[in-house]
């Protein structure tokens, strides 16, 4: 259980941690990043404090899209995540800004970020913990309409991208850089990190001692 927690909570703060370098890049911030950051400058309170708003809203669309009861234990990946999220963004990431660096650095962060944030949702779903709402939701979307992981995230970035642009979000190259390579990161870190997971799993290993 240790090690499942372990990698469950290592995934959260490694997503963060890339949506914190978008953000950072200022070449406009994630799609979803966006349409939370467009409704805290509209309505003020924290960025965090919409993402959770939000993803405890889409519990009961996603038990609606897999047409299942909605998943009530995913309220507690939902405060962790808004919590984590705002701390990279009001201590640690608060006075960092590449507004005024290099095009070429800010390119670099904002892509690096891309992948960190692909690499931080591959990882935190292998233990298969409750999801929290929001990545629950482009998988949810991917089973309802039968649809890859890639396709999945690309239709959900496109909407949330689409209504973060109408209500004033940071809608930029950055936000572009989502919907086009986050799926495609994910897909590409989830078949890597997926049999890492089960070769350092405690209980597979000792399975194959058994053997």
């Amino acid at each position: 259980m240790m090690y499942r927690v372990t990698v469950y909570l290592l995934g959260m703060v490694t997503n963060f941690f890339g949506v914190a370098l978008i953000i950072n890049a200022m070449l406009g911030a994630g799609f979803w990043t966006s349409f939370f950051v467009g409704l805290s400058d509209k309505f003020g309170y924290t960025v965090g404090f919409w993402y959770g708003v939000f993803q405890f809203l889409f519990i009961f669309v996603n038990g609606w899209l897999v047409k299942q009861a909605p998943e009530i234990r995913a309220v507690i990946p939902v405060i962790l995540e808004s919590l984590i999220l705002d701390f990279w963004l009001e201590i640690v990431f608060a006075n960092i800004s590449l507004a005024n660096a290099p095009f070429l650095l800010q390119l670099f962060t904002l892509l690096s970020g891309v992948l960190i944030v692909g690499l931080g949702v591959a990882v935190y779903i292998l233990p298969q913990f409750p999801r929290a709402p929001v990545d629950q939701l482009f998988l949810a979307v991917s089973h309802r309409f039968n649809l890859s992981l890639r396709m999945g995230q690309t239709v959900v970035a496109a909407i949330v991208a689409s209504v973060a642009f109408l209500i004033g979000g940071p809608v930029g190259i950055g936000t572009l850089a989502g919907i086009l390579f986050l799926g495609p990161a994910i897909q590409f870190c989830y078949t890597r990190v997926y049999p890492m997971y089960y070769q350092f799993h405690p209980q597979y290993q000792d399975e194959t001692e058994i053997i």
